[in-house]
This record gives C-alpha cells, sequence and structure tokens, in this order.
C-alpha cells in the first residue's frame, strides 16, 4: 500500500460526518492530576484498567471514529490479554497516539512555551504503528496576555507543528494538529478571536511551506471564546465568533475541524459544537476531540472501582452519543436529563 492510499483510508475512516475523537492520552502528570480528583492513586495497573473500560466500551464506535492513545497505552493489555489499541480497532475506532514530549519556555519570547518531541521522531513513529497507531498528534500551546503570543512565539510554534506533520505524512500517519490558544485570563472574546486568528494563519502558511498535503490531516483547534476568568459566552455567540475566525483562515481542504474542549465542561463543550453545526456555514466537518469533556462524567462514575465499570462505561458513552448528536447539530440541552 503506498503511503498516500495509507493517509486517505485513515482519514476517511476517522471523517464521516457524525463521529469524533476520544483524546485518552493524558501525560502521567496529567493523569496523576485527574486520579487525585477522585481521590485515586495513578498506579500503572488503575492507569491500564481505567483506559481498557474506555475502549472497551460498547457502543462507543457508533459516536467515535479515534482514540488519542498516551505511549504507555499502546503497550498495555486488557483483563483477557488484548492489546489495548486492538481493543479499539476490533471494533472500528482508530488508534492513534500523542507524540510530543511536553512543552518548556521559549527563548527570546517571555512568556510563550515550545513544546519538545521532534528528535527521532520518525523512529518512533514506525514502533507506534508496529502497535496499531494510524494517525499522531502534537499539541502547542499559546498563552493570550498584553504581549502573547509574540510574534517569534507564533512563528516558532507554528514551524514545529509543520515539522512534525511533514514527518509524519512522510511515514504513513495521519497528523492532528493542535494549536491550543488556552483560556487562562481574563481576556474578551474578541481578544481571543484575534489571537486564534493569528494563531491558524501562521500554521497553515507554515504547514504550505513543509508540503503538508491539507487533505491527509485534520486540525485540533481552540474555540473561540472569553478568558476563563471572564463571563463564559452563549453558545451562539462562541459558534459565531468561532467560525468566522476559521473561515478567514483555515483552508477549505482540511477534511475535518476537531475541537478541543480546553476547560469547558462536558455539558458546555457539548452546547459549543452544536451551536457551530446548527449554523450548517462551515466546508470542514466540524467535530470534536475531547478528552476531560468526554471522560469526566465517566471517571466520577468509576471513582477507581472495579465494580463501578459499568457506570463509567455508560457515563462515557452518554457523553459521547450527546456530542455525536452535536456533530449533526441535533443536540438539545433537555437530553442530559435523559
Amino acid at each position: 500500500m503506498s503511503t498516500g492510499t495509507e493517509l486517505q483510508e485513515t482519514v476517511a475512516d476517522l471523517v464521516d460526518g457524525s463521529r469524533g475523537v476520544l483524546a485518552a492520552d493524558e501525560s502521567s502528570g496529567t493523569i496523576a492530576k485527574r486520579f487525585d480528583s477522585i481521590g485515586v492513586e495513578s498506579t500503572e495497573e488503575l492507569r491500564r484498567f481505567y483506559r481498557s473500560l474506555l475502549l472497551s466500551t460498547e457502543g462507543l464506535e457508533n459516536y467515535v471514529s479515534g482514540v488519542i492513545l498516551f505511549e504507555e497505552t499502546l503497550g498495555q493489555r486488557d483483563d483477557a490479554g488484548v492489546p489495548l489499541p486492538q481493543l479499539a480497532a476490533v471494533r472500528g475506532i482508530v488508534p492513534g497516539i500523542k507524540v510530543d514530549k511536553g512543552k518548556g519556555p521559549l527563548p527570546g519570547a517571555l512568556g510563550d512555551m515550545i513544546t519538545y518531541g521532534l528528535d527521532g521522531l520518525a523512529e518512533r513513529l514506525a514502533g507506534y504503528k508496529e502497535q496499531g497507531a494510524r494517525f499522531a498528534k502534537w499539541r502547542e500551546v499559546y498563552p493570550i496576555g498584553p504581549c502573547n503570543p509574540t510574534r517569534l512565539g507564533l512563528t516558532a510554534n507554528a514551524e514545529m507543528l509543520a515539522r512534525y506533520a511533514a514527518v509524519c505524512q512522510a511515514c504513513g500517519v495521519v497528523p492532528i494538529v493542535e494549536p491550543e490558544v488556552l483560556m487562562d485570563g481574563d481576556h474578551s472574546i474578541e481578544r481571543s478571536a484575534e489571537v486564534n486568528e493569528a494563531v491558524w494563519r501562521e500554521v497553515f502558511a507554515a504547514l504550505g511551506r513543509h508540503g503538508v498535503v491539507l487533505e491527509l490531516l485534520l486540525l485540533k483547534p481552540s474555540m473561540v471564546t472569553p478568558g476563563g476568568d471572564s463571563p463564559r459566552a452563549p453558545p451562539q455567540q462562541v459558534a459565531e465568533y468561532t467560525l468566522r475566525s476559521l473561515r478567514r483562515t483555515v483552508p477549505a481542504a482540511v477534511p475535518s475541524i476537531n475541537f478541543l474542549s480546553g476547560g469547558q465542561g462536558p455539558e458546555e463543550a457539548t452546547a459549543n459544537l452544536n451551536a457551530l453545526n446548527s449554523l450548517r456555514q462551515a466546508p470542514w466537518q466540524l467535530s470534536f476531540s475531547y478528552g476531560r469533556a468526554l471522560q469526566e462524567p465517566a471517571l466520577k462514575a468509576w471513582g477507581g472501582k472495579r465494580q463501578h465499570a459499568a457506570a463509567a462505561q455508560r457515563a462515557l458513552l452518554k457523553r459521547a452519543r450527546l456530542n455525536h448528536l452535536a456533530v449533526l447539530g441535533e443536540y438539545q440541552q433537555t437530553l442530559e436529563q435523559a
């Protein structure tokens, strides 16, 4: 199979107009915080069990087309000895892998960050493919402040995303490109729109320079919202600002935009996604790639106890189904009580 055909098949399996991507790729530090929130110690065994219960949820494949995994999860097995990536694949859920190695300060750009992990990426991707991964994800983060992101922050982060995406496509792995504009702060929705547009414009310029094929990637951006310390905006306003900014900056060749939830609560993230699809003005699929906004109810229902696994799966399935309806523009708040 040619690399191009391989990439096309993965995109076709991920993008079908109604499903989204489950982000289950929390780093060791992040999942420890999630487990802390329910009073559970983050051991390898508990992480394995929790993620296997997510991936074995019956019916999840009706609402989720792909799952992003952490490196540790690729090598783990369920209680019956089935590799966790295979557990997803047999359900028709495409396994993917987070490949960046975390972030740190960007020298010369006070307040901005840069992500690590390009060294040896092609070799790592070859190993991940053998373990079942067919797509990858890389995240760059952009804080909003009076002077951030800087011009250097915009260009350096875009360059990293483009280099990562080019390596992925050369290896037959579909890249998810994630430029996350952080919600932290008290900025307005207008300021958020300004920064997101600057970020996306720079990212697509860099992707073009590196010859990345836009039809063979997915974009995982933030929604345009006010800062977390500002009053929440209603879904209709979030949708209008987000879609206007996307239409100004993201080429129509991109097959799917799978939003991150980025600090939004589960119901808020679903309502905002539904509002976006209710506008029916987008040339791309508008879907989700949620982590906490999909998992939070399941995590609380599980509570670290094996006997609560079925309750956790029901909670995950409900949120996945409601977000599937939001992709179709058919979600209603009253469904939360059903």
